[in-house]
């Protein structure tokens, strides 16, 4: 049993809904993930005791707006990116990426000017917008109240499925790991993970992944830039390569010869062209385990949709819920997004922990409206995860995010940075390397 200290923290990422309690139980299973396995292949006689602070989990769940670069603060949304009011209600666009914004505004058939865009949306029903625009390959969702996304088929869809899904996907052999030294307890040494996720759920997993030692590549298609700003937030740790996956499979073959983990982060099946369906990697990459994330869920009606953690909230009832009567609100954080970051790490750790005993490739699959589900819908939470001891080690007043903030040089300049909340004795206090620009690494392993 491991055991786990919290410090509980008063005043850190309050709303009406229990965004606290999800935070913090989403950073202790993934410290007791990454303690299980540090103590496996150590050969410890113990499982590390694991630390969940309130204030440290509050800091990295809002890493985006603590990120500076010499001194200048990020812009997380981009002008189109909020709520509108439409003739029934309100919708909520998504156009952060310059190709999503174009498709918004050749949906609507207006010039790229909010005051265009809140004239044309004011006169509409908010499904027809929603519609209109995902026909379009942009993204808009209307804003539902919790009962009426409770009976949307994609709710019903979604509370089908376990909040982590977990398959054995073949009879390969048990892994066997090389050992590794105590100090420090690095559970991911020597591991090679391909990351093929975008902003933000995805990349926060694979930070977390690199913070404990495993050797991140991140591949984007040359064609579709990352957000600059996004990949310095959750860039620490990794390497970042471009490589299309269309005109040159020979290197991807070659990655993934050597890959113990790859984790997507795009729609359903939009990856499966270039055999990358868990199934696919396994027949060719026996032993491996792969992480998939996506926004809905990979089932039902809206399985092929885009989506980000604003547009879940929206869609699911949560901005109703934190909202008032002058409009939708949000929650204190994006937390559907960095809470399926920690869960999504968590995942990997535990598919290889049960390879060293059991054997077989392993396929671990969550979806930010199942985790909205969770905060909605869970009961009675408590301070630790299932499977651990919840120690106490008090309560303290928050003080503000200094304390869990720290600063390094990079080749994007000088940055301002949250530390990672994931914590156990002898484990990594931060990254061994800054985040460094988009695509400036060769696509190839250390």
């Amino acid at each position: 049993m491991t055991v786990i200290k919290f410090v509980v923290r008063e005043g850190v990422l309050q709303g009406r809904l229990p965004v606290r309690e999800l935070a913090r139980a989403c950073v202790g299973e993934c410290a007791r993930a990454a303690a299980e396995l540090g103590s496996l292949r150590a050969g410890l006689p113990e499982v590390p005791t694991a630390r969940v602070d309130d204030g440290a989990v509050a800091a990295a769940f809002l890493s985006e707006r603590h990120l500076l670069i010499d001194g200048r603060a990020p812009v997380t949304f981009a002008p189109l990116s909020r709520f509108w009011r439409t003739a029934d209600g309100w919708v909520r666009t998504h156009a952060n990426y310059p190709h999503h914004r174009a498709r918004l505004l050749d949906a609507l058939g207006v010039p790229d000017d909010p005051a265009a865009v809140g004239a044309t949306l004011a006169e509409r029903s908010a499904l027809d917008v929603e519609e209109t625009v995902y026909a379009a390959g942009g993204l808009a969702v209307a804003l539902r109240s919790p009962e009426e996304w409770a009976a949307h088929p994609q709710a019903a869809e979604v509370a089908k499925r376990p909040l982590v899904e977990r398959r054995r996907l073949d009879g390969a052999p048990a892994r066997l790991f090389a050992p590794i030294d105590a100090s420090p307890l690095l559970p991911a040494a020597r591991l090679r993970v391909l990351d093929l996720t975008r902003v933000l759920a995805g990349p926060v997993a694979t930070r977390t992944l690199a913070l404990l030692g495993a050797d991140v590549l991140r591949l984007d298609a040359p064609h579709l830039p990352e957000l600059p700003d996004q990949h310095a937030d959750t860039g620490f740790g990794k390497r970042s390569a471009t490589l299309d996956l269309a005109g040159d499979r020979r290197t991807f073959e070659e990655l993934l010869a050597q890959a113990d983990v790859v984790v997507t982060g795009y729609r359903p099946g939009a990856l499966d062209r270039f055999g990358l369906s868990p199934e696919a990697l396994a027949e060719r990459r026996p032993g491996v385990v792969v992480a998939q994330l996506s926004a809905w869920g990979a089932y039902g009606p809206w399985a092929g949709r885009r989506g980000f953690d604003s547009l879940v909230q929206a869609a699911t009832g949560i901005a109703v819920l934190e909202g008032s009567a002058e409009g939708p609100g949000a929650l204190p954080a994006q937390a559907l997004d960095h809470g399926t970051g920690y869960l999504l790490a968590a995942a990997v750790l535990r598919a290889l922990t049960e390879q060293a005993r059991e054997g077989g490739s392993r396929s671990v699959r969550l979806a930010l409206a199942r985790t909205a589900l969770w905060l909605t819908e869970e009961k009675g939470w408590t301070a630790g995860p299932s499977g651990t001891t919840a120690g106490n080690a008090g309560g303290a007043p928050c003080d503000g995010p200094q304390r869990w903030l720290a600063e390094t040089d990079s080749a994007l300049g000088r940055l301002r940075y949250a530390r990672s909340p994931v914590s156990f004795q002898g484990g990594p206090v931060d990254w061994n390397r800054p985040p460094v620009p988009w695509g400036t690494d060769a696509a190839r392993w250390d």
